[in-house]
């Protein structure tokens, strides 16, 4: 089955059908809650269905992942021999990168029957050979482990229609040159070729030069901030046990009482659990996720647009295309396993030159995923203690107060100053006074028995790949020996490795995938 593009115009106010993309895969989108195409979809997909080669300069989080995924979806024939069934071939930097592409190209193509395998170094050789042997369509693989492959001949590229590589520049930084060209030697030479790069160096420009044919070029730079618009936004993180996650969450939310927040859990599961929660707290809270309905989402988001839910707990593939201007707070319930997630969430608030607010739950174990954030971010993450009991009490004292004075000043009093004054002759007015002061405290959720969360310290983890000489440990190139498969390392082969065995990868954030064969 060869998909072919839809006879839609390409319009700017199309959207995804707009761009000449087959109906199934608008439909696809749109169930995962893309509402419309980003600058460099809306740039690089046109020419790609046309079957242009393809230079785009592009940062991460402008969405570029969909940018090449949807059109080499065109070229998959899943009817095809095993053999010659792998059509389009995806290179990324590291083995992180490749399951969270691979992990979208299925997502797109899931009504096609589209099967999309990452193949890396430090998984079993074994398991991916019995995967390409039963038949792949997108291959998404890291440079050292796609040649150790090819050099197999395990990894059949002759019938492949289109070569991606993704982060060009970080492929060449941790020194993939020359498995790059071996690669694309072994691929037909009248392939369509796509390079996405968040910079076009000199080598960048030598490859595309040497390899892309007449290409179509897409820059797309990032979106310029006028003065006092640049995002403000204050990143911090509470080292909390698991079991103690949603008591923290909710005294935490006490404390910073947020305008308008979102709060992104990794699955449906745990949205549902902490919708429930926050609501019982006191909080209007509405959950998104990908169990509702179009009708339901609709609904969640006009009342969270009109301010009428404090709370929005939602997964990643739900929140996509959400463009809100007023939230104020943006929560990690668990700390995203990819800089690209933590990016693309804290995007949401301190826009519009307002203040914004990033808070991370993490457990003792991920400490070292807050520090790698940091390192690959160039900004600050707060290390910040739970709030006590006594900080809550502090706090709710804080507000009740601050209640009380906008009361007076309001004014309209009248009506209530019989009551004090018949309490007065019977007590001293400071007793009434604090007496009221209690009542309405106990009213806002004092009367609830907190108890203290136990702190705990951040495990201490070796240093991180960039504290120490060399490549990054998990992105080292793919090395095989007669021991064991490690990570990928471009330049040996050497015999065939015993297999490793199989190590459970670590989903992408969002919804709860399907594993990838």
């Amino acid at each position: 089955m060869t998909l072919s593009p839809t006879s839609s115009e390409n319009t700017p106010d199309a959207g995804f059908s707009g761009l000449g993309l087959d109906n199934r895969l608008v439909g696809a989108l749109a169930s995962l809650g893309y509402e419309e195409p980003t600058p460099i979809q809306r740039e690089a997909i046109p020419p790609l269905l046309a079957g242009r080669d393809v230079l785009a300069q592009a940062a991460t989080g402008t969405g570029k992942t969909a940018a090449f995924a949807l059109p080499l979806l065109h070229l998959v024939d899943t009817n095809a021999p095993a053999r010659t069934r792998t059509r389009a071939l995806i290179l990324t930097p590291t083995r992180e990168l490749a399951m969270q592409v691979a992990e979208a190209v299925h997502k797109y193509g899931k009504a096609m029957g589209i099967i999309a395998l990452p193949i890396y170094g430090g998984a079993a050789m074994d398991t991916q050979i019995r995967a390409l042997r039963r038949g792949v369509d997108v291959v998404v693989a890291t440079p050292g482990r796609a040649l150790d492959h090819i050099r197999r001949g395990t990894l059949q590229l002759e019938a492949v229609k289109i070569v991606v590589l993704d982060e060009a520049d970080e492929m060449l930084d941790m020194g993939f040159a020359e498995d790059l060209e071996a690669i694309l030697a072994a691929t037909p030479t009248e392939r369509q070729t796509a390079l996405f790069s968040a910079t076009v160096a000199p080598r960048i420009a030598q490859i595309a030069r040497k390899h892309l044919r007449d290409p179509i070029t897409v820059r797309i730079d990032k979106a310029k901030v006028e003065p006092g618009q640049t995002a403000k936004v204050r990143q911090v993180a509470y080292i909390v046990p698991r079991a103690h996650k949603m008591a923290a969450l909710g005294r935490v939310l006490d404390i910073e009482q947020p305008q308008s927040a979102i709060i992104f859990c990794r699955t449906r599961t745990e949205v549902d659990e902490l919708t429930e929660t926050m609501n019982a707290r006191g909080y209007r809270c509405e959950a998104l996720h990908g169990g509702l309905s179009q009708d339901q989402r609709d609904r969640v988001m006009k009342k969270f647009r009109a301010n009428k839910t404090d709370l929005l707990v939602a997964t990643d593939v739900a929140a996509r295309g959400l463009d809100i201007q007023h939230v104020s707070h943006v929560v990690n319930y668990d700390v995203p396993t990819s800089t690209e997630a933590y990016v693309h969430r804290i995007g949401r608030t301190g826009r519009a030159g307002r203040e914004g607010v990033a808070i991370s739950l993490a457990e003792p174990r991920e400490h070292r995923m807050l520090r790698n954030i940091e390192l690959a971010t160039k900004s600050k993450i707060e290390i910040a203690t739970v709030p006590t009991v006594a900080d809550l009490r502090t706090r709710r004292l804080e507000l009740t107060k601050a209640s009380l004075r906008e009361g007076i000043l309001a004014g309209d009093l009248d009506a209530f100053r019989s009551i004090v004054e018949a309490l007065a002759d019977e007590f001293d007015v400071m007793d009434v006074a604090a007496a009221a002061v209690k009542q309405l405290e106990l009213s806002n959720g004092g009367s609830s028995d907190e108890k203290e969360i136990p702190a705990v310290e951040p495990r201490r983890d070796r240093p991180t790949s960039s504290e120490r000489s060399g490549p990054p440990r998990g992105d080292r190139p793919e090395r095989t020996s007669t021991r064991f498969e490690r990570a990928d390392r471009p330049e040996r082969a050497g015999p065939p490795a015993a297999p490793r065995a199989d190590r459970p990868a670590r989903a992408p954030d969002g919804e709860r995938p399907t594993r990838a064969p």
